[in-house]
């Protein structure tokens, strides 16, 4: 049988020493390099050094160490074209017919608090990735293994057939090219976030799958779930204590409870139905704020999706479970809660990070065959120039209505309405055509809770006609707040002062489609 070599280098050296073994077993002779040498020596398992294959030393603290013709060539050649074989044998180079290599730990380095850009920079592979590609090009002759988790079976068609198959290799090849193509789009990412630009000719953007779902939107569409950069406020890093598997609407809607949640400090839950919240609750205690919430929407939150900003304790949960809720999201979940609430089959209860630093501060959004970016509508109601324009002013117990109105109207699907009334969500009116549209939902929800009395009322985008002012005066509305800056405003700021209503301009719209 002909001597077969194979490249072992790898970052991350978990299975490595008995797949090394096995290949041993096999006969092939292995090349290593530093800790990867080291390792395989301390195990018993005899290697080659890199030098002495290439007969350069490794040099520039590793730097260089494989970017040689011998490892290159070796890697390279088309073992059946005469020519290479003979510009082989003139140059002493031997065929290399395994490469098992994965990366310095580019991404991992980043996110550890207090990496510095040299740290970074260190961290970025030159040669394995070549050897990769090398490898992964001449995948006809060479098997190229870049994933741990291919190594018991790369080692047991090793041992069935003496070979991998072609159909494997390419596997394989295909799996390298988008592994090192991840890695160049984490480095590109961190270089271009260091320059500030913000809209550079060309992004990838890169994403591992965290699950395949059993179906998309809808049951005839097939879907998987990809995990970007780790943050807070993140169903995609949420951890999943209970319940069955999420599904791609699941998933959605407990993207928009988070986003919405993130706005908000004081103890608040956030329930969402068909990515559009149905009702929002801010109290002194997570039981208050659910009640608040459940209150808010008794009926649409059935099905829904719930997300708290504090500890999920027994009351809170004994409160809940009554509810059909799919998923309910918390920081924590008390022991006693957590067993509870877990006595129900069928609901998902997931932790996530509160942490709001190192966030993604920009969103895409694709299109038939193409991909908007925009930053992300970060502007909150602490970064408002409120100026109130009507005789009467907001009451301070108006304000905080108009506050959380406004806070949540910019997560609503425009055209959007939404009223407030004693620290919570009285109604909303989501995604309509027209603004009277939505405010007549919003004050019909509100009006079939008893309230008619003492409502704030917000819009996201500016009155462009007094309708909906006359509208809210009907249904007893004593503040509103919104954008401003239509041609028409003066009707509107008319229409309150006679309505007795006050009304305060932002300067801000938040279009959500």
């Amino acid at each position: 049988m002909k001597k077969r070599r194979a490249i072992i280098s790898v970052s991350d050296k978990e299975g490595i020493v008995p797949f090394a073994k096995g290949l041993a077993a096999l006969g092939f002779e292995i090349i290593s390099t530093g800790g990867t040498r080291k390792t395989l020596d301390t195990a018993g398992i005899p290697t080659i050094g890199i030098s002495d294959v290439t007969g350069f030393p490794e040099i520039m603290d590793g730097r260089v160490k494989t970017l040689h013709p011998k490892v290159h060539g070796g890697l390279l050649s088309v073992r059946t074209n005469a020519g290479h074989v003979k510009e082989m044998d003139d140059n002493g180079i031997e065929p290399i017919d395994m490469v098992v290599v994965n990366l310095y730990p580019f991404r991992q380095t980043i996110e550890k608090p207090g990496t510095t850009f040299e740290d970074a920079i260190e961290n970025i592979d030159i040669g394995g990735p070549s050897m990769l590609r090398s490898a992964a090009k001449n995948h006809a002759f060479v098997t190229v293994v870049v994933d741990c988790g291919d190594y018991s079976a790369v080692l047991s068609e090793l041992e069935a057939h003496g070979d991998t198959t072609l159909e494997t290799r390419r596997r394989l090849a295909a799996k390298v090219f988008r592994h090192t193509a991840a890695y160049d789009s984490h480095i590109a990412a961190y270089l271009t976030e260091k320059t500030g630009e913000q809209e550079p000719e060309s992004i990838t953007l890169t994403f591992a799958r965290k699950q395949s779902l059993r179906y998309g939107e809808n049951p005839h569409q097939n879907a998987a779930f990809y995990a970007g950069k780790k943050q807070g406020y993140s169903v995609a890093w949420a951890e999943q204590l209970h319940g069955k598997e999420l599904s791609y609407n699941n998933i959605q809607d407990a993207d928009a409870a988070l986003q919405i949640l993130r706005e908000f400090d004081a103890p608040t839950m956030v329930a969402v139905k068909h990515k559009n919240p149905c009702g929002v609750g801010v109290g002194a205690t997570a039981l208050e704020a659910w009640t608040r919430a459940y209150e808010a929407d008794s009926v649409s939150i059935f099905g829904g999706i719930v997300a708290s900003n504090r500890e999920i304790d027994l009351p809170t949960a004994e409160a809940m479970k009554p509810v059909f809720l799919e998923i309910i999201l918390a920081p924590s979940f008390s022991k006693e809660a957590l067993d509870h609430l877990s006595a129900k089959k069928n609901i998902r209860l997931m932790t996530f990070s509160t942490d709001r630093s190192g966030a993604d501060e920009r969103m895409y959004v694709s299109v038939a065959g193409g991909l908007l970016c925009q930053s992300l509508d970060r502007k909150g109601f602490d970064d408002y120039e409120l100026n109130v324009v009507t005789e009467k002013k907001p009451t301070a117990a108006e304000m905080e209505n108009l506050r959380l109105a406004m806070t949540i109207c910019k997560h609503v699907r425009s055209n959007a309405i939404t009223v407030a009334c004693d620290g919570r969500i009285a109604g909303i009116g989501a995604g309509q055509m027209n603004r009277v549209g939505a405010a007549h939902i919003a004050l019909e929800e509100a009006k079939s809770k008893g309230l008619s009395a003492n409502l704030c009322l917000a819009s996201d985008a500016f009155f462009p006609f007094d309708d909906v002012v006359k509208m809210a005066a009907e249904y007893g509305v004593t503040a509103i707040i919104q954008p401003g800056g239509s041609v028409r405003d003066e009707d509107s700021i008319k229409a309150c002062n006679d309505a007795g209503i006050s009304m305060v301009f932002t300067g801000v719209r938040h279009f959500k489609h």
